[in-house]
């Protein structure tokens, strides 16, 4: 999750220099796109390379960015800028997820449940609307596990876990500034918290739906390809147990710590050198999520999250992973944040008609778009200012075009592995489990299937 109070784009000139998007070329984009590259096709065409090398190429791409960007704007601009972004982006995010994938990981779901297209349509619901009050990170990481072993013992199962994916790592976090990070974004500059619910509701309702319709409907066609004996075990009565159930109360402290965070109006920060100040709000969250998590560690047994399987392995690959496309992101966002100054000028240009008036339509699908392949809390960030920043407006006379970059923002991360965190960490579980999840080309095909042309007709039902 990106800090809430500034965004990497924004780092402040040092020593007469800064990254400014309207001054730099594409070029600087060229790190960031070869990452991307690396993660789509490495794994398909080298397995076994990628999984025992994958921090080397996350570094290659780091320093290709960095090497360049020391000799051109000097390495006390690059210190900063990376500083800069490790601090104030990075470093939170990553604590964000340390903390709920610990939490998470202590709750144990155990029992005979089966995965039925009944049982599973139940748990994809339940994560959907969960998802919301514990963020699509939290929620995720609770349903993994037992949603992984209801379906065990099936040959076709790969579908549900993509489902899971769509519904409840993203969609489902459509209701609540503690959904997703964007829309703690517009709550901290502004937007009502209760204004998501309000004009979020129909449009989450509508997409979940059509899904989870369309999820029973595969489901169904699956399960009748599944062998006899494997179906078999729907007939047998259902006995479940939950272990480590006090967990849950960490997870609403954590809901309660981040939010908390955005409502502490102070302006009290720590200087810590090279013109970079830490938010005193920042610094009590990260510590008291780090304390939550210490505490979720001590007072879980031990035994809970063996059986629950409980690894460090996707942590680090979403933590390693995520470092460099923090740090090569940052000329993309710059250029995004210079707007019409800016190399996508001609993409920023297709949001408004000649007298200014917004198409929302355009502000739905290229927050979306860039939100799949960005972090789509800046993305949002970077739209909302590009609408005029007025939160009153944008919740008044505009709430068309703040509901189009919210929704953009948030369903469209589920169209890549990379476009909200949750995705990662749900594909390294499930390959962890043994489950061949599809590449990150196969996983698009999936999403370019189902959700675009389920994106289109929500464009035609509320922005045309």
């Amino acid at each position: 999750m990106t800090d809430p109070l500034v965004s990497a784009a924004e780092a402040m000139a040092i020593g007469g220099a800064r990254l400014d998007g309207a001054e730099i070329g594409f070029a600087w984009s060229l790190p960031f796109i070869g990452l991307l590259l690396s993660i789509a096709v490495v794994p398909l065409l080298a397995p076994y390379f990628w999984e025992r090398q994958f921090g080397k190429v996350a570094a290659l791409w780091t320093f290709a960015l960095l090497l360049p960007c020391a000799v051109v704007f000097g390495l006390r601009t690059t210190a900063a800028q990376v500083l800069h972004t490790f601090l104030l982006d990075y470093l939170p995010f990553i604590i964000l997820l340390f903390t709920l994938f610990v939490v998470a990981g202590g709750i144990r779901v155990s029992g005979n449940l089966v995965g039925t297209p009944a049982t599973n349509s139940a748990l994809l619901t339940f994560g959907t609307l969960s998802a919301s009050l514990l963020g699509t990170t939290g929620a995720s990481m609770v349903l993994i596990r037992p949603v992984i072993r209801a379906n065990q013992d099936r040959h076709f199962n790969v579908h549900v876990f993509l489902f899971f994916i769509f519904l409840v790592a993203n969609i489902g976090g459509s209701l609540t500034p503690l959904g997703d990070p964007p829309l703690f974004l517009g709550f901290l500059k502004g937007v009502d918290f209760l204004w998501t619910l309000e004009h979020m509701l129909c449009p989450m309702l509508f997409v979940s739906s059509v899904l989870l319709a369309l999820f029973y409907l595969i489901d169904r066609l699956a399960w009748n390809r599944e062998a006899p004996e494997v179906r078999a075990k729907s007939a047998v009565t259902r006995e479940i147990s939950i272990e480590g159930l006090h967990n849950v109360l960490y997870l609403f402290a954590v809901a309660l710590t981040v939010f908390a965070s955005g409502i502490w109006k102070g302006n009290a920060a720590v200087p810590i050198g090279l013109g970079i100040e830490l938010p005193a709000s920042g610094l009590l969250r990260d510590a008291t999520l780090i304390l939550i998590s210490l505490l979720s560690w001590r007072t879980t047994k031990s035994s809970t999250r063996v059986e629950n399987a409980f690894t460090w392995a996707p942590m680090q690959e979403v933590a390693t992973l995520f470092a460099a496309i923090f740090v090569t992101m940052i000329p993309v966002l710059a250029m995004l944040k210079a707007g019409h100054d800016g190399p996508f000028a001609p993409l920023l240009g297709l949001v408004s008609t000649d007298d200014e008036r917004p198409v929302n339509a355009a502000y739905f699908w290229l927050t979306g778009v860039l939100s799949s392949f960005l972090d789509n809390a800046p993305t949002y960030l970077d739209f909302f200012n590009l609408a005029g920043g007025d939160a009153q407006q944008l919740m008044g006379p505009l709430a068309s075009t703040l509901l189009a970059i919210s929704a953009g923002a948030v369903f469209m991360g589920a169209n890549t592995y990379i476009g909200n965190a949750p995705n990662f960490m749900v594909r390294s579980i499930c390959e962890e489990r043994g489950i061949k999840m599809p590449s990150f080309i196969g996983y698009m095909l999936w999403s370019g299937v189902i959700l675009l042309p389920l994106f289109a007709v929500f464009t035609w039902l509320w922005f045309l």
